[in-house]
């Protein structure tokens, strides 16, 4: 179990092309749709109503649609895009020989490895890859080690390999369970879970 020593907002990056596509990005930089930036700029006014940004600290993977999402959060924050760290540890698992490819194509080109990585994702790990687990290992340290409340950027892989830690839930189940782009994910000093947008309620 991880016990964090600050709150943190933990945030996915809007959406992009690919993740409507179905296609694993992993390490791969690709931008923001339209959709991601909308739905950044709404995590965005949804933090402002809930936090003095000026005791917050921001942090963020370094990937193209972890940057624009955080600089549009801090944007309809009313803070300048810039003045958030930028952390390699926070980049999203790496997905090796699968990325760039479809689910669909997966089952089709590797259909006893797509087999194994359902049967448990969680330590899985993909041709050239790295399972959840250990890419939860390399963003571990990162929390453990926060100096103020902070608000973090980063990709649904990360969120997911974070929440077993934090939540204490089943490694797997946790691993298959959805990363919403659109809404908040706060640990309050005690537990985490999912805020609605709307009214700071856990969804």
């Amino acid at each position: 179990m991880l016990i964090p020593p600050h709150p943190f907002f933990m945030i996915r990056h809007g959406e992009t092309d690919w993740n409507r596509e179905g296609r694993f990005q992993g390490q791969v930089d690709i931008d923001l749709n339209d959709l991601g930036r909308s739905q950044a700029a709404g995590n965005g006014k949804a933090l402002a109503a809930l936090i003095d940004p000026s005791q917050w600290a921001f942090i963020c993977s370094p990937m193209s649609r972890t940057r624009e999402t955080m600089e549009l959060i801090r944007e309809n924050m009313g803070l300048p895009r810039e003045g958030y760290a930028i952390d390699e540890r926070l980049i999203e698992v790496t997905f090796g020989d699968w990325e760039k490819h479809t689910f669909s194509d997966i089952d089709a080109k590797w259909p006893d490895q797509a087999k194994l990585r359902h049967e448990n994702k969680w330590e899985y790990v993909p041709p050239n890859g790295e399972s959840y687990r250990a890419a939860a290992e390399r963003m571990r340290p990162v929390l453990e080690n926060l100096k103020q409340p902070s608000v973090i950027v980063t990709h649904g892989g990360i969120i997911r390999g974070m929440r077993v830690y934090i939540e204490d839930t089943n490694p797997d189940d946790t691993a298959h369970g959805a990363t919403p782009q659109d809404q908040l994910y706060f640990y309050d000093g005690d537990e985490g879970g999912w805020l609605d947008k709307d009214d700071g309620a856990e969804a």
